[in-house]
C-alpha cells in the first residue's frame, strides 16, 4: 500500500516527537511492505514565521491532496505578541473548518506497565480501555453570543447552545460505528433533565441506537459522567457527547493514564476526506530541546492514522504492542519510576521502531 502523509510536526516539541512518529512509520512500512511519502507543510508558529499567517493556501492544498494528516502541537510563547486573529491556534481553527472535521476521538487506555503513574488507585484504572467522541464544529463554542448592558446599566453576557437534527445523528453514526469496532457499548452523555439541546440530542440518540441493535446503549447525564469517569471509569467503552461536555470529559479522563504525553486524538469529516491526527498535549516550551518529551503520543497519533484512514489494523497493532513491550523496561521522563531505565525522546523513539 501507498500512502500520502502530510506532515505537520508544530512548534517547540513538535519537530521532536514528530521526528520519532515518522521513524515508526518507517519501520511498520518495512515490517508490512507499504511505502508512506511523507509532505511536510507548515501550521502554526511555524507558518506564521514562513509565511506571516498561521495556515497558508498552500500548504493546505498540500493537505488537502494527501491521504490523511499527522499532526504535531503549536504554538508558544515565540508567538505571544503577534495580532489576535494570526495567532498559531488559529491555524487549527482553519484547518478544522477546511477540511469539515467534527468528530474528534480521544482514546484512553491505561497501559498495565503505567497503572502505578495514575493518580488514581489501580484498582480502578485497571483495564480502562475507552474513547471519548467530540461533537467538534457545534454547541455553545459556535453559537450566537454577545455582551451587552440591561436598561439598569448592568452587564450581561449570553452565549447560546445550537443542535440541529442533522450534527447530532452524524456524530451519533460515527460513534456507533466506533462502538461496532471495539466492545460493542456506546453511552450518550447529555443533560436532558434540563436543556433542550439535550432532550433533542436524547431523542436522536435513541432513533440511531436503533439502526445499531448489536451495540449496548445507555445515556448518562453530564454530571454523572464526571464522577463515573473518576469511580469506574472501567465501565466505559465509548462515549459520545456534544462539544462543551466532551471538552470537559476528554480532558478529565486524560489523567487516567497517568500523563499527557500518552493521549493522541483524531479529528475526522465525512468518509472519503482528510483526516487529522495529533497529540491532546501542548507543545510544551519549557521542555523543547531538551530531549526529554515523551514521543508517544506522536507515535500513537500515528497508529490511529493506520488504523482509521489506512484500515491497516495488524500495523496499528504492532505499534502498540512495541509500545507496551518498551514501557516494560524503559521511560521517558514525566512517566520514568524506579526499577525502569530513562530515556531520551530518541532513544524512546529507535526503541519501539527497533520493536515492531
Amino acid at each position: 500500500m501507498k500512502k500520502i502523509i502530510s506532515v505537520g510536526a508544530g512548534d517547540y516539541i513538535g519537530p521532536e516527537v514528530m521526528k520519532e512518529a515518522k521513524k515508526v512509520l518507517e519501520s511498520v512500512a518495512s515490517k508490512f511492505g507499504h511505502k508512506f511519502e511523507f509532505r511536510d507543510v507548515f501550521v502554526g508558529g511555524a507558518s506564521i514565521d514562513e509565511f506571516g499567517v498561521p495556515l497558508h493556501k498552500s500548504q493546505l492544498d498540500i493537505i488537502k491532496s494527501s491521504d490523511a494528516l499527522l499532526f504535531g502541537s503549536i504554538g508558544g510563547p515565540k508567538w505571544d505578541s503577534v495580532a489576535p486573529e494570526i495567532r498559531p491556534e488559529k491555524g487549527i481553527l482553519e484547518l478544522r473548518k477546511s477540511l469539515e472535521t467534527f468528530a474528534n476521538l480521544r482514546p484512553v487506555k491505561v497501559f498495565s506497565e503505567l497503572i502505578d503513574a495514575s493518580p488514581i488507585k489501580r484498582e480502578i484504572i485497571n483495564g480502562v480501555d475507552l474513547v471519548v467522541v467530540r461533537e467538534l464544529t457545534g454547541g455553545i463554542y459556535f453559537g450566537e453570543r454577545k455582551t451587552d448592558f440591561d436598561e439598569s446599566g448592568k452587564e450581561y453576557a449570553t452565549d447560546t447552545l445550537k443542535y440541529d437534527e442533522d450534527e447530532i445523528r452524524r456524530i451519533l453514526k460515527v460513534a456507533f460505528e466506533l462502538a461496532q469496532k471495539r466492545n460493542k457499548k456506546l453511552c450518550s452523555v447529555d443533560k436532558e433533565n434540563v436543556l433542550d439541546s439535550s432532550k433533542l440530542w436524547r431523542k436522536i440518540a435513541l432513533e440511531v441506537s436503533k439502526e445499531f441493535g448489536d451495540v449496548e446503549f445507555s445515556n448518562m447525564y453530564v454530571d454523572n459522567a464526571a464522577m463515573q469517569l473518576i469511580l469506574n471509569p472501567a465501565q466505559f467503552d465509548v462515549i459520545v457527547t456534544g462539544n462543551m461536555f466532551g471538552d470537559i470529559l476528554s480532558d478529565a479522563a486524560s489523567v487516567l493514564g497517568g500523563s499527557l504525553g500518552m493521549l493522541a486524538s483524531a479529528s475526522l469529516s465525512e468518509k472519503g476526506k482528510v483526516a487529522m491526527y495529533e497529540p491532546s498535549g501542548g507543545s510544551a516550551p519549557d521542555i523543547a530541546g531538551k530531549g526529554i518529551a515523551n514521543p508517544i503520543a506522536q507515535i500513537l497519533s500515528a497508529s490511529m492514522m493506520l488504523s482509521i484512514s489506512f484500515n491497516l489494523q495488524e500495523e496499528a497493532q504492532a505499534i502498540e504492542k512495541s509500545i507496551e513491550k518498551v514501557l516494560k523496561t524503559h521511560r521517558t521522563a514525566d512517566i520514568f519510576t524506579s526499577g525502569t531505565q530513562k530515556v531520551t525522546t530518541e532513544q524512546m523513539g529507535d526503541l519501539i521502531a527497533k520493536n515492531i
